[in-house]
């Protein structure tokens, strides 16, 4: 009988050990999963693709090789939140439609990853031109 107790408490014993040895190596196993990795402004591309009656158009294009986690804000000239998103594609491609509104006279497009941000920024001017065609002719 003392011979079986005394087996349990070795065979405990091993298990604490083993338990003690194993368990720092797997807290550290995954400790690069929240890592943010650098960004820089050649990774973001905004471009002005045109205008329709009712919006300026803007193609926003982010190469976000590692698929990590980042927000698109767009601002206005106030410095107002006007657009916010949050995506994690690797290739981030969208079009986005800004309202003609007489109070957006500019537009600051920021990426933000982590603590880093990429921003640039457009000014919107708009020139509306009545243009009236007469053609007279002799009866």
């Amino acid at each position: 009988m003392k011979a079986s107790f005394v087996s349990k408490i070795v065979s405990a014993s091993l298990v604490a050990i083993a338990l003690f040895f194993v368990t720092p190596f797997s807290s550290h196993a995954n400790n690069d999963k929240g890592k943010v990795t650098a960004i820089s402004e050649d990774q973001l591309s905004v471009q002005y693709t045109g205008s329709d009656d009712n919006s300026v158009m803007f193609r926003v294009k982010f190469q976000n090789t590692t698929a990590q986690k980042f927000s698109l804000i767009i601002k206005n000239d106030v410095g107002d939140v006007v657009y916010q998103d949050q995506f994690n594609t690797a290739d981030f491609n969208k079009a986005v439609h800004i309202l003609k509104d007489g109070e957006f006279k500019k537009a600051t497009f920021i990426i933000r990853v982590g603590n880093q941000q990429i921003e640039q920024r457009f000014v919107i001017n708009r020139n509306t031109e009545v243009v009236e065609n007469v053609v007279v002719t002799k009866l």
